[in-house]
């Protein structure tokens, strides 16, 4: 590969220093060579979805959503799960980057990665995810993931500390993700 692989990083909590945003920040320092993950950081301005504004113009803000989806290569959503599902600011900004025309998901190579304080690690989040994708055509990597259970215990400070985890997401997940969008660029 010569060129660069642009891969757009989401987070689904607003939390300056939420778990799962940590858990981004740290594959975009440690993404591998010939891989960059930006973080697009403005869910928190997204609309509530409603369709009588999206029929005069997407707001400004999902226009550059929008964009930034279809420019990227890949996707890295890393998200929690609150109710046993997808939080609402997350859905709410998929829900709108997804309406037509040329709705931005078709295609796209998508890594989820999911940091809980439960035992499941937003497993339930990740798989109500994977639904939404497959109606949206997104192409979601099956494996491996990245699920991290007890976040207490493995985040301090605003740091990913836990080193098993730390090596899984750098050293196999991270390379894994290059590979998988690597195999479906045209």
């Amino acid at each position: 590969m010569t060129d660069t692989l642009k891969v757009l990083g989401l987070c689904g909590s607003l939390r300056k220093f939420s778990y799962n945003r940590v858990a981004l920040d740290f594959a975009a320092q440690n993404a591998p060579a010939g891989m960059e993950i930006e973080t697009w950081s403005r869910l928190g301005e997204v609309p509530l979805y409603n369709d009588d504004i999206r029929e005069k113009g997407f707001p400004p803000v999902v226009e550059e959503l929008r964009q930034r989806i279809a420019e990227a290569d890949a996707l890295l959503i890393a998200s929690p799960e609150y109710n046993y599902s997808v939080p609402g600011v997350l859905k709410n900004a998929i829900d709108w980057a997804s309406r037509p025309p040329e709705q931005p998901f078709k295609g796209k190579p998508i890594a989820l990665m999911g940091a809980s304080i439960s035992a499941f690690g937003g497993a339930r989040a990740q798989y109500h995810l994977r639904q939404c994708f497959v109606f949206l055509d997104g192409l979601v990597m099956n494996v491996p993931e990245v699920m991290i259970a007890s976040s207490k215990e493995r985040f301090e400070e605003g740091k990913l500390t836990h080193d098993a985890t730390r090596k899984f997401i750098a050293d196999d997940y991270l390379p894994a993700f290059a590979a998988w969008i690597a195999a479906r660029k045209d």
